[in-house]
């Protein structure tokens, strides 16, 4: 549980400095066609950032409140434009009620669906997407930054939000400072195309990072009165590989191990995991975890049974 300072300067050296280098590409770039391997490299760098201010809410980072408060709101308001504030909140309720229907806004439903009760009580657009859900589900993750931009800016207008105001003028400088950035190096044309290669890869990056996570797993409702241990580790699934796929996925392949454990720094998970899988086998709780490939295909799996319903009434 000890935190782990020059593990995480480190980090943060390393992230800023890719951060710094492609916007410089960008300039050196200038009008080209080629500018778009550098929204390729934006993309995952985006992702690289975004982990990192997860890790910064969860307190691994910092140990004062204030610290982890002004260094989330630079990294996720300043840099990605991703509100600090609201995304906390909807991810300490996420934490705190894995899977549940009824209380973890990951999976309420909305285009995507996650339950059969959720699409028989579908209607309109979900109604007609639910059915190829399955099919869609990585075409759809191209939206999936600009909901979380949508989600960022909404949020501003809840008076409960903390600090509304720092929040409201780091995403105003991030969107001037971006929109800006573009449309100076690049015509018109091409500064769009950026935009879209940036922030839909950026979407799908996320979106393929958090989906093994839980999709596919167990979900619960608000009445259930699972324990903590069980609520944590089998809703959740742990994905396997190496160094790489530590890094493509911020430490988050080791899910069940981060959900028991939220502050833990994400470097030490991989060293949990053997005392918690041990843990877990002596008192006869399902651990599971699987290749990131099988992950995938559970999650999609669920999806396409989820939508079963709506595709029998097109049947009948």
């Amino acid at each position: 549980m000890d935190r782990r300072p020059a593990y995480y300067a480190l980090r943060i050296a390393v992230v800023t400095a890719l951060y710094v280098a492609g916007w410089a590409a960008l300039v050196v770039i200038g009008d080209s066609w080629w500018t778009l391997l550098d929204a390729v490299f934006l993309a995952f760098v985006f992702g690289q950032v975004a982990l990192l201010a997860h890790d910064i809410a969860h307190r691994q980072v910092f140990r004062l409140r204030r610290a982890t408060e002004v260094s989330g709101r630079l990294v996720g308001n300043l840099c990605i434009a991703i509100g600090y504030g609201f995304w906390r909140d909807k991810h300490t309720r996420h934490h705190t009620h894995p899977n549940n229907e009824e209380l973890d806004p990951d999976i309420h439903p909305s285009v995507i669906l996650w339950t059969q009760g959720q699409a028989r009580a579908a209607q309109g657009l979900p109604r007609l997407v639910a059915p190829v859900q399955a099919f869609l589900f990585f075409p759809l993750l191209t939206l999936e930054a600009f909901n979380l931009r949508l989600g960022s800016i909404r949020s501003l207008g809840d008076r409960s939000l903390k600090d509304r105001g720092w929040e409201a003028g780091l995403l105003g400088a991030h969107f001037a400072a971006y929109l800006g950035a573009l449309f100076l190096a690049l015509p018109p044309g091409k500064a769009i195309a950026f935009l879209l290669a940036h922030q839909c890869l950026f979407g799908i990056y996320l979106g393929s990072v958090f989906a093994p996570n839980h999709k596919g797993m167990p979900t619960l409702r608000g009445t259930d009165r699972t324990d903590f241990l069980r609520r944590q580790v089998l809703t959740s699934r742990n994905v396997r590989g190496g160094r790489i796929i530590d890094i493509l996925f911020g430490g988050l392949n080791h899910q069940i191990e981060h959900h028991l454990f939220p502050s833990m720094p994400s470097p030490h998970l991989r060293r949990a995991q053997a005392i918690v899988r041990g843990h877990c086998q002596e008192l006869g709780i399902g651990y599971l975890e699987t290749s990131l490939t099988e992950s995938y295909r559970q999650a999609l799996a669920s999806l396409h049974h989820a939508g079963a319903p709506l595709r029998e009434a097109r049947t009948t």
